[in-house]
């Protein structure tokens, strides 16, 4: 999964912004300068809802005069409103989904709750889109726009939890236009069946082809040893694109000087 991530150029963090604020603005400058479409996905909680790390969060709403909150965690704006602005500067920003999302029934915690087969039986999921326009554009209130979105979650949670276990005001699920219990259905079968089939034809080609043995074991030692020499995949990415950036501004420079 790691290796996955790394091809995809996933951001990397140590959870220490001093650490974690250069590395950030390369990859986001990257991001902007490849002008690809980009999806982002953060988590301004840090992690996720347990006993111990609530205590933190009530804590950290204590010291700093917040109300404390039963069914999310307060979010740490910093990385937040950093990415935000570096995206609006980069001009890869159209727009910030906001979304929520609920367990009616049984929430796993942890991976033994899934081996042990406690999936959840439905996730019900509340998404609302903010254009960019409509979004501050200075460091504070950005914080504050982030502040009201977690008091808004923890409102709406209240009502999910504590209500019909919905979040639709008719109380019904709603799914979308796109889909159909057919086509869910239709879906979650083939993904079992593919998932089925995948791993058991990956062992029989390492059993039946030598060739598949030997590019398996290039593949491991290519991921294991460009990991211990760069960090990272990603950061092999990023490093030639920066190379390659310098070198176009050289050239742009000398033109223009001749």
């Amino acid at each position: 999964l790691g290796w996955a991530m790394q091809v995809a150029a996933f951001v990397f963090i140590q959870r220490k912004w001093e650490d974690d604020k250069s590395h950030f603005e390369k990859m986001l400058d990257y991001f902007c300068d490849i002008h690809e479409p980009l999806q982002l996905l953060i988590f301004p909680e840090g992690t996720d809802l347990t006993a111990n790390t609530k205590a933190r969060s009530n804590e950290f709403a204590e010291k700093n005069g917040f109300q404390k909150y039963e069914y999310v965690l307060h979010p740490r704006t910093t990385g937040f409103t950093f990415v935000v602005e570096r995206l609006r500067e980069g001009d890869n920003l159209d727009a910030i989904h906001d979304i929520t999302v609920a367990y009616p029934q049984n929430i796993p915690q942890t991976e033994k709750h899934l081996l042990n087969g406690n999936f959840p039986k439905e996730i019900h999921f509340h998404v609302q889109r903010y254009p960019i326009e409509t979004v501050p554009t200075s460091k504070e209130e950005l914080q504050l726009w982030c502040r009201k979105r977690w008091e808004e979650k923890e409102e709406r949670l209240r009502h999910f939890y504590e209500g019909g276990k919905c979040f639709s005001v008719t109380g019904q699920s709603i799914i979308p236009p796109c889909k159909s219990e057919l086509r869910v259905l239709t879906v979650k079968c083939i993904s079992l069946l593919y998932w089925t089939v995948f791993p058991l034809g990956m062992l029989a080609l390492l059993y039946l082809y030598s060739f598949a043995r030997w590019y398996f074991a290039a593949m491991v030692i290519f991921f294991v040893v460009q990991q211990k020499i760069f960090g990272g995949l990603e950061l092999i990415e990023l490093a030639c694109h920066r190379y390659f950036k310098k070198q176009q501004k050289f050239h742009d420079t000398k033109i223009k000087n001749n």
